[in-house]
């Protein structure tokens, strides 16, 4: 939506996600990640950490039962989703404001640790959205093997995977 505001945070989660199902059956998975700034201190020849941003996140569906079962506490993640504010009175009637994230993608982060990415089967078909025509794809006959979301059939790949010339890059 219109004047949201999108992040992408890399930080390490705190605990374990925790999946519930609301009423409807609706999949929810709330993490916790902190993100720790790191500067090198010239004076010292070291590096310091600065102060941990945590922040409470949740993503809902599929998805959620994808990170239930695939991330677990002190994995290092990439995490990009919309950013909430929300005021509420604790119970001692003090005023207290937390940030949320609404997660729209989350993934390991490559950098320190490698990863096997599975391919979810069954109900994991996206719909086309935003004019999207690839979207809601199902692989088949006229894609390229290693297809996936966002693939195009092989007839309408670029130039170049066809054996011509493409300013299109390769992936």
């Amino acid at each position: 939506m219109a004047g949201e505001t999108v992040i992408t945070v890399v930080g390490n989660l705190v605990d374990d996600p925790e999946l519930r199902f609301t009423p409807s059956g609706a999949a929810v998975a709330k993490f916790r990640i902190a993100s720790t700034p790191r500067t090198f201190n010239r004076t010292t020849n070291q590096w310091e950490d600065g102060e941990a941003l945590f922040l409470t996140c949740a993503v809902w569906r599929q998805a959620a039962e994808h990170v239930a079962e695939s991330l677990a506490r002190g994995l290092r993640v990439i995490v990009q989703g919309r950013l909430k504010q929300r005021s509420y009175e604790d119970r001692e009637g003090v005023k207290r404001t937390v940030y949320e994230l609404d997660v729209d993608e989350v993934g390991p982060s490559l950098t320190f640790a490698t990863a096997k990415v599975t391919k979810a089967s069954g109900g994991g078909q996206r719909q086309a959205q935003d004019g999207d025509p690839w979207a809601g794809a199902k692989p088949d006959a006229n894609q390229q093997q290693g297809g996936g979301w966002g693939s195009r059939p092989a007839q309408q790949q670029p130039a170049a995977q066809a054996g011509g010339y493409s300013d299109e890059p390769p992936f």
